[in-house]
């Protein structure tokens, strides 16, 4: 996903090798079916409408797509995006790689850095019409991931991560090939670290294990809901290891920077 414009088997065996490294999917969960109807898969393009990576996001409206930053960063400027709970079952039917069920405009958050992507790893996608659903996702209250700060490894302090793609790491391309589908799927992992020295004020650890599964890599920016509501507390960023295993880590949404740039450049499309 950092590597630009290679296919996206070649960028995610890349980024194994990186000790902090967009990630995302789900890892020992579960079909997510009908749950999440308003979390997609999207397709980054760039300018000549080549296709670039796939991430995961979550409608908030009609018009707007929450992802992550480094899911809509240059050279991405459109993005196609699918609601299929089985994207691939469709393939080549649906139109993926090159065409959604609706595209956009991509826009990252004006603080990104593409050398420190976990700082303010962030973007939207503008959507270029409507897509009506009968519920969407929401964002947080300011700060209030801070409360489960004296909570963190408690067992009822669980988010929904929510994503499509790898369910596992693999050595290979052919394995990973192979297992790349397409899926919207879901775990419960809980949190591990808030507001420490590693996380900073700006991002969460969640568990990656066979009891609460976890994400991997393979497409960022699926959101993670606040237990079992609709409330984006953070959007999946990176992993800190090659095997998807041990932690997961996740971007917050809920600081006053992020909440600000939504608000005041798509208020409009919040309404």
């Amino acid at each position: 996903m950092v590597k630009k414009a290679v296919t996206l088997a070649v960028s995610v065996l890349a980024l194994l090798a990186l000790s902090w490294s967009p990630a995302a999917a789900i890892t020992d969960g579960e079909l997510d079916g009908d749950g999440h109807p308003y979390v997609g898969l999207m397709v980054a393009h760039d300018a000549q409408g080549n296709p670039l990576w796939r991430c995961s996001g979550t409608l908030l409206s009609a018009t707007l797509f929450l992802t992550a930053g480094h899911c809509t960063e240059s050279p991405a400027a459109h993005a196609e995006i699918w609601f299929d709970a089985d994207v691939e079952s469709g393939i080549p039917a649906n139109g993926y790689p090159d065409k959604g069920d609706v595209g956009g405009t991509t826009y990252t958050h004006p603080s990104y850095d593409p050398d420190a992507f976990y700082r303010f790893d962030l973007g939207v996608v503008v959507l270029s019409k409507p897509m009506k659903m009968s519920a969407y996702g929401s964002l947080p209250k300011q700060d209030v991931l801070d409360a489960m700060a004296s909570r963190r490894g408690a067992q009822d302090v669980t988010f929904t991560a929510v994503g499509y793609g790898l369910q596992e790491s693999f050595p290979d391309q052919a394995s990973f090939l192979a297992n790349n589908q397409r899926v919207r799927m879901v775990a419960h992992p809980h949190l591990l670290q808030i507001n420490t020295g590693f996380t900073g004020d700006y991002s969460i650890l969640l568990s990656n294990n066979a009891n609460t599964g976890g994400t991997c890599f393979g497409d960022s920016g699926g959101p993670n809901f606040i237990g079992n509501s609709s409330v984006v507390g953070g959007v999946t960023s990176f992993g800190i290891n090659g095997n998807c295993a041990g932690t997961g880590g996740v971007y917050r949404v809920d600081r006053a920077d992020d909440l600000t740039w939504l608000q005041s450049a798509f208020g409009s499309h919040l309404r």
